[in-house]
């Protein structure tokens, strides 16, 4: 061979990888990468699609390492795919190919958006019309009003992330508003918005049935990938999305999110594909869209081809099988040129050496596998595998001493023991790849044994030597054995050997070796002696059932020997559990027998749950009420019509219950006119003119049937004719019969049924209720008030003398700064007549009015009565002018305070004296200009003084008193008030 033996053709470590370039991009540069691992280093040349690139001959093309450098690309010459071509003296190969592709996301037109005009409650799509762009690979947010406030999605908001669209199913006052469509290119680092889109709500509500506007489109998903589809409807009240699939179960990977509007397939499979459906639900009606997944692979291999040395002269098949879904095609490069043989060789030459690779593609995506073929000659040499320089035998055993030196052209093999040259016979054979073997070895065949290989470049031999042993026997075998589960076992093993060489045991069940160190919580070996292998089987479970096969081996041989072990226990789960024969209140169901686990099954349960319980399986009621072991179908009964049941199989025998079965698929029981009235019947109250009727209403699982509602039927209780109402909303509590006719505070008897699609329901017990009584029809008289400061009054009525009557509301506001709607208000109890107002303004002219009510609304107003409030209190604090020590007491004097223009005469002052930690003391008030008061020896005292007008109290002055006689004071921290806390 004319190459080092050290040497290697090239395996790529890096190659180049789907490259976008942003057209905006500041680094005017794109940069393929590629390297390659050989001996001597590889060089390297690029293509671009397929075509050789003269490197020299364009200045915009760099060769840094195996890396290609493109300086200022430029669009229309340098979009394309890209291949690394590496070579070396052993080969070339060529890499994967990727695509150079310039990433734009255009600026919206500034064209000014129209206005959406859309009643309240209906529903609304704003459109986005995203700009030209490349790649397609977009995500979509919503701007309201301003950057950077984002709405919210939720389940009446939803941003598709297919067209950008916003879709808002029911829309509110709230949601008035400018709207722009906010897009972001992940791949490129660029947002851009539209021009805002005004969205005006028009006061006029309604309900409407769900409508499905963002509509899934049947989809290609390839295996392993993650899939979303998306569905969403307008209508009010807002749908519910619900997913399903056809004709099976939603995958197990699957996950539901943005309110329903999402449905995620995680590393889909091919048993995901189907035909999924969303369904959008409301109390006006349903709609629902159906689209398939199909379900498609990338290329994978299932056989590949590796590196390998062949003999010169041989025989050799490459061969690459690729799986996928469509298949796919699958190509032979051998030095990155295509090569259309079939590569199978007979008869290597040195010019087959070199690089292959097998190319396998399809719609999805391409597959590089990547081998070197070295064709080599040389004579025989055992240097690195010579033969096994000592070789043990059994006696009347079999013994294969192996041959296998390094040759090309492939040698022919002789023997030879001693001097003596061996020959094929009955008892010796030398094989084709050289090895010899000998059957029934005795002591006499003990020596020194010669392998001798020869080819046409040379030859070579190896030596090893032969000793026999004693046979290793099984002196005691396991015996089978038949236990119930829970119980302790054992399996008894021992055997003989030879002397001189060691003896283990190694136990099966069923052709799986039993790791005990592993498994030591049910296996344990009983070591009573070295020649035994004892096994202790503890805690027996049915997986421990099966052939037990004990193996004593030593270096030299093994044997063997087998017992069955039977574990009795509860029954295994049912299988194929399905339902037939579904009707409103009972179904049928058939099943498979599972395992009776050598105890014969002696009953069935049946369980089920329904879509109201999803967590809780019970008992099904069944006729016959007892299933028989044998049985393999029962009749479930008492079930809940239109509910979507499940149903599982439990199978008991005398040992005990087993696991119940996988739950059968979903069915739905057929509907059926409902049973159960509402309950709880009442009312009354209400406006005027109303009869108000309210009740509790059906649970769900009493529905029965679709477009489920209620029937309400009333008359007075004197009358014959009963009036009926339809409500249509099955969660309805109350309906409000408006009717200028009906008198007030007048019995009526009611009644309430359900409905629905099969017919109607028996009315609930009658209840007796009263008609809304009417307002009070009088005013509240002798109204009086009187200003107690600047900010409160007082007022007080004489009651009105109406039964009816619930309370008070007192009204009062400014009469020329405040409007009457802004009025303040005060709620009372019919059993008051006065209250005090406050919050007021000062020296203020208020208006004051008073009115009756109850449940029906309120009455007449009395005439407006008139006040002044008082002018404010002083807004500035006395200032304290002395001091001074008497004793066991002290004189505090302060100057009078002149009240401003807008404030209220000084009627006197008030002086607090407490102590620091305390809000509270001893209360002075005097019409003098100082005050002596009593010296405390525990502690800090504070005093207050401020003036007292009729308007209250005005701002604080404070000076500290300690107690060891220093007096200090308090500046700036008097604080303006208008009524004293004292």
């Amino acid at each position: 061979l004319s190459h080092d033996a050290t040497g290697y053709g090239p395996v790529f470590e890096d190659q180049p990888v789907e490259t976008i370039y942003p057209e905006e991009s500041p680094e005017a540069k794109i940069t393929m990468s590629c390297r390659a691992r050989a001996n001597p280093p590889a060089t390297y040349q690029w293509r671009l699609n397929s075509q050789s690139i003269d490197l020299d001959g364009d200045n915009h093309y760099t060769l840094v390492g195996g890396d290609l450098v493109i300086s200022n690309p430029i669009k229309n010459k340098h979009v394309g795919n890209y291949s690394c071509v590496a070579t070396n003296d052993y080969g070339t190969v060529v890499s994967r190919e990727a695509g150079v592709r310039f990433g734009y996301l255009d600026f919206f037109s500034s064209e000014e958006r129209e206005a959406v005009h859309v009643k309240e409650g209906q529903g609304a799509v704003l459109l986005c019309a995203p700009p030209p762009h490349y790649p397609h690979e977009l995500s979509f947010r919503w701007i309201l009003n301003e950057f950077p406030i984002f709405i919210t999605l939720d389940k009446r908001r939803f941003v598709s992330q297919t067209t950008g669209n916003l879709y808002i199913s029911k829309v509110d006052l709230s949601d008035s508003g400018n709207y722009s469509c906010f897009v972001s290119s992940a791949s490129i680092a660029k947002s851009v918005f539209s021009k805002f889109i005004p969205l005006v709500p028009l006061t006029e509500r309604g309900k409407y049935p769900a409508d499905i506007k963002v509509k899934f489109p049947d989809t290609y998903a390839l295996v392993g990938q993650n899939v979303t589809m998306e569905c969403f409807a307008l209508g009010n009240p807002i749908p519910q999305i619900r997913w399903k699939k056809m004709n099976g179960e939603l995958p197990s990977n699957h996950d539901v999110s943005m309110a329903g509007a999402h449905l995620h397939l995680y590393n889909v499979q091919y048993e995901d594909e189907g035909t999924y459906e969303c369904e959008a639900l409301n109390s006006k009606g349903k709609d629902w869209h159906r689209a398939r997944v199909s379900v498609e692979a990338f290329p994978e291999w299932t056989e590949s081809i590796n590196s390998t040395e062949k003999d010169i002269s041989s025989d050799y098949t490459m061969s690459c099988v690729a799986s996928g879904k469509p298949k796919p095609h699958v190509q032979w490069l051998k030095n990155s040129y295509y090569d259309k043989r079939d590569l199978r060789f007979s008869g290597l030459t040195f010019k087959d050496s070199g690089m292959y690779q097998c190319i396998a593609e399809n719609r999805h995506g391409v597959i590089y596998a990547n081998a070197e073929l070295r064709v080599i000659a040389c004579a025989p040499t055992f240097e690195h595998n010579p033969v096994k320089w000592r070789i043990l035998g059994a006696k009347n055993g079999r013994v294969v001493i192996e041959c296998k030196p390094k040759a090309a052209p492939k040698p022919s093999f002789s023997w030879s023991k001693g001097t003596e040259l061996l020959f094929n016979s009955t008892r010796v054979l030398i094989w084709e790849d050289g090895s010899l073997e000998i059957l029934n070895v005795t002591e006499a065949d003990e020596g020194r044994y010669t392998c001798f290989a020869e080819n046409n470049r040379g030859q070579a031999n190896s030596t090893g030597s032969l000793s026999i042993t004693e046979a290793t026997k099984i002196t005691l075998a396991p015996s089978n054995a038949d236990v119930t589960v829970g119980e302790n076992t054992h399996m008894q093993c021992a055997a003989s050997h030879d002397s001189t060489l060691d003896i283990t045991f190694v136990w099966t069940l069923d052709a799986h070796t039993i790791d005990i160190d592993r498994e030591g919580s049910h296996y344990e070996r009983n070591l009573n002696g070295g020649s035994s292998g004892e096994l202790l089987i503890k805690n027996t479970q049915l997986k421990h059932s099966g052939r037990y096969t004990c193996t004593a081996q030593t270096p030299v041989d093994n044997v063997t020997a087998s017992a069955n072990l039977v574990v009795r226990g509860p029954p295994g789960s049912p299988g194929g559990v399905r339902v037939e024969e579904i009707r409103d209140k009972s179904v049928r169901l058939i099943w498979s027998r599972g395992t009776d686990n050598h105890s014969p099954i002696s009953k069935y349960t049946i369980q089920c749950r329904d879509s109201f319980s999803q967590e809780d399986w019970r008992d099904a009621t069944t006729s016959p009420p007892d299933v028989e072991g044998n049985a393999e179908s029962a009749t479930v009964v008492d079930l809940f019509p239109w509910t979507e049941y499940e149903f599982r199989v439990i199978a008991t025998n005398t040992l005990g219950t087993g696991d119940p079965s996988s739950p059968s698929p979903k069915v739905t029981t057929l509907e059926a006119v409902p049973v159960v009235a509402p309950s709880d019947i009442g009312g009354g109250g209400g406006t005027s003119r109303e009869l108000t009727i309210t009740w509790t209403p059906v649970q769900p699982q009493y529905y029965y049937g679709r477009n489920f509602g209620y029937i309400i039927a009333f008359k007075p209780r004197d009358g014959y004719e009963w009036r009926k109402v339809t409500v249509a909303d099955p969660g309805a509590k109350h309906y409000v019969h408006k009717d200028s006719s009906i008198l007030a505070s007048t019995e009526f008897e009611v009644k309430v049924k359900a409905f629905n699609s099969k017919g109607e329901g028996p009315y609930s017990l009658m209840a007796v209720i009263y008609s809304a009584q009417d307002v009070p029809s009088k005013a509240p008289t002798s109204v009086g008030a009187r200003a107690l400061s600047a900010t409160e009054a007082i007022v007080w009525w004489l009651p009105v003398t109406q039964h009816t009557v619930e309370g008070y509301q007192v009204r009062y506001w400014r009469k020329a700064e405040d409007s009457e709607t802004s009025s303040q208000r005060v709620v009372l109890s019919s059993r008051e007549n006065q209250t005090r107002l406050d919050n007021m303004r000062p020296d203020s002219h208020y208006l004051i009015e008073v009115k009756a009510y109850n449940a029906a609304g309120y009455g007449p107003p009395s005439q407006h009565l008139q006040i002044y409030t008082k002018k404010a209190p002083p807004s500035r604090p006395p200032k304290i002018i002395s001091k001074k020590l008497k004793g066991t007491s002290v004189n505090i004097a302060w100057e009078h305070v002149e009240p401003l223009a807008n404030e209220s005469t000084i009627d006197g002052y008030k002086v607090l004296y407490r102590q620091a930690s305390k809000s509270t003391g001893m209360l002075f008030n005097t019409g003098k200009r100082s005050i002596d008061l009593p010296m405390h020896k525990d502690g800090d005292y504070i005093v207050e003084v401020r003036a007292h007008s009729e308007g209250g109290d005005g701002a604080v002055a404070q000076i500290r008193i300690s107690g060891n006689t220093s007096i200090k004071y308090q500046r700036n921290t008097f604080t303006k008030m208008y009524k004293a806390p004292f």
